[in-house]
């Protein structure tokens, strides 16, 4: 996929211990979802036509539906987008909070805001190295053509690209999430195709707290390139969940 995963600091040992607590940290995050189910996908169980799925399956899916707990694979279109083994993400809660102003950030939020922002719904990852941690955010719009509330979204983050976080971390107690607040990089991409109006934004960090850009001394002029390759990890989570988006609509996600 182009972005580097920073290498694991563990053994053998430390895997083994690291795939037990994502083991642990999955089941957290069902339960979270149930919460989520519950107060934001009230509507589910209601019939839809096919082609009009797209507009409500972010309140019609099962929660573990709508949030996998794993995510991978090669961009996510060569069939191993839900394959535990080729999994680059792994999910540890899923937030109960949807209100918009809890889910973004100053631009962004302003944006969707003033385009209509109906919910925003978060998931936070860590990838199985346990070294990168990040939250996932669908933001659900209005109906309309693509050239309207989506790429509007879209325009005010390109324009914010270095001053704005993106998606307000989710914290999830108990997991390696639960200290998750500094993000290193953000990445922001409209939903394409009819009958899907939504953004998928992602915002990264390291799950020790370390802080992109604070480099000593003569690593110093390399500060902006720490920066984007944290959010090129970020870009490629958005990739994988529009790819994910994608398959939802079709109701291909096996």
């Amino acid at each position: 996929m182009g972005a580097q995963v920073p290498p694991s600091g563990g053994g053998g040992t430390a895997r083994k211990v690291i795939g037990g607590l994502l083991t642990v940290f999955g089941v957290l995050g069902m339960l979270g979802g149930g919460a989520l189910a519950a107060h934001a996908y009230s509507n589910a169980g209601q019939e839809t036509p096919n082609d009009e799925y797209g507009n409500v399956m972010w309140r019609d899916e099962p929660v573990d539906d709508f949030f996998p707990i794993t995510l991978g694979g090669r961009g996510g279109y060569n069939g191993g987008l839900y394959d535990p083994k080729r999994a680059i993400w792994n999910r540890v809660g899923i937030s109960p909070e949807t209100d918009c102003d809890k889910g973004l950030t100053r631009y962004t939020l302003k944006a969707a805001k003033d385009n209509g922002c109906k919910a925003v719904l978060r998931a936070t990852y860590v990838d199985p190295t346990a070294n990168m941690v990040a939250t996932v955010a669908v933001v659900v719009l209005p109906e309309g053509p693509e050239s309207g509330p989506r790429e509007k979204v879209y325009a005010a983050y390109q324009d914010h690209l270095y001053d704005d976080g993106v998606v307000t971390p989710y914290a999830v107690p108990g997991t390696l999430a639960a200290k998750w607040k500094y993000r290193n990089g953000s990445a922001l991409s409209p939903v394409g195709g009819e009958n899907m109006p939504y953004v998928v934004a992602a915002s990264v960090g390291s799950v020790d707290g370390y802080i992109a850009g604070d480099l000593p001394g003569e690593w110093s002029d390399d500060s902006d390139t720490d920066r984007e390759s944290w959010s090129a990890n970020a870009d490629d989570l958005v990739t994988l969940f529009r790819a994910h988006m994608d398959r939802l609509q079709r109701g291909d996600t096996q």
